[in-house]
């Protein structure tokens, strides 16, 4: 699976054997934009155009585009593990925030290859 990106959207593409064809909805989202052609050169080139009518259409409606992944999400963890962050963030006078997001980035930066 191949992953683009164009103007700060992403869109993994797929390959549907059935229609012979490649196709991509752009993630992270609330609106659906898709795209689809029948060859490698033109699905960049269908992604591109998605993307740019996805912004105009929204400049046409006077209404902010959906950003990727807006930095924030709600996260259920062990309530104990809340506790341990929380006195943690306390004691170095950080925010809880600034805590999680420290623990969330050196996780990621470990795992990726």
């Amino acid at each position: 699976m191949q992953v683009l990106e164009y103007k700060g959207y992403h869109a993994k593409i797929e390959y549907d054997a059935d229609s012979e064809v490649l196709h991509g909805i752009i993630d992270g989202i609330n609106d659906y934009v898709d795209f689809q052609s029948d060859d490698a050169k033109g699905i960049v080139k269908e992604f591109h155009q998605a993307v740019d009518d996805y912004l105009s259409f929204c400049q046409e409606l006077g209404k902010v585009p959906d950003k990727e992944y807006k930095g924030r999400f709600n996260v259920r963890i062990d309530p104990q593990i809340h506790r341990q962050l929380a006195v943690y963030a306390h004691k170095v006078g950080k925010s809880l925030n600034a805590v999680v997001e420290e623990a969330a980035t050196r996780y990621i930066s470990q795992v990726q290859p």
